[in-house]
């Protein structure tokens, strides 16, 4: 297994997904939430993206980084669809050094393909050392 780079403020990550119908109702079968702008798509045949999906687009970045979230706000602007490319990028704010692990905070912000604010979340967590 590798080392976990030393986190550093002002580290930028970047992750786009494109979730799919599938996506959504595979959520929806394993969080419960079916409601039908989930389930029945709109005029353009889209559903909408349940907020919690969207906000796991983030999740890989920490992933990647062996960050373990404490906490983890989200700021839900504007509706996702299926078909759109969203990208992500996280900026690490804050680090603390500790004997055994770095805390450090951070934002991600979502965008849609126009580059309209989806989402923003804000971090708090762990990398152990």
């Amino acid at each position: 297994m590798t080392e976990p780079s030393v986190p550093q403020v002002g580290d930028t990550y970047t992750h786009e997904r494109t979730f799919t119908p599938e996506d959504v109702r595979t959520f929806g079968e394993i969080s419960g939430d079916r409601q039908s702008i989930h389930t029945d798509p709109d005029e353009e045949g889209r559903l909408i993206v349940q907020g919690l999906l969207t906000a796991t687009v983030p999740t890989k970045i920490g992933g990647d980084l062996a960050f373990l979230a404490r906490e983890m706000t989200f700021d839900f602007r504007r509706p996702v669809y299926t078909g759109e490319t969203i990208s992500c990028t996280w900026e690490t704010e804050a680090v603390i050094e500790r004997d055994d692990r770095f805390e450090a905070s951070g934002t991600a912000v979502l965008e849609n393909e126009a580059g309209e604010t989806v989402l923003v979340g804000q971090f708090d967590g762990v990398i152990w050392k």
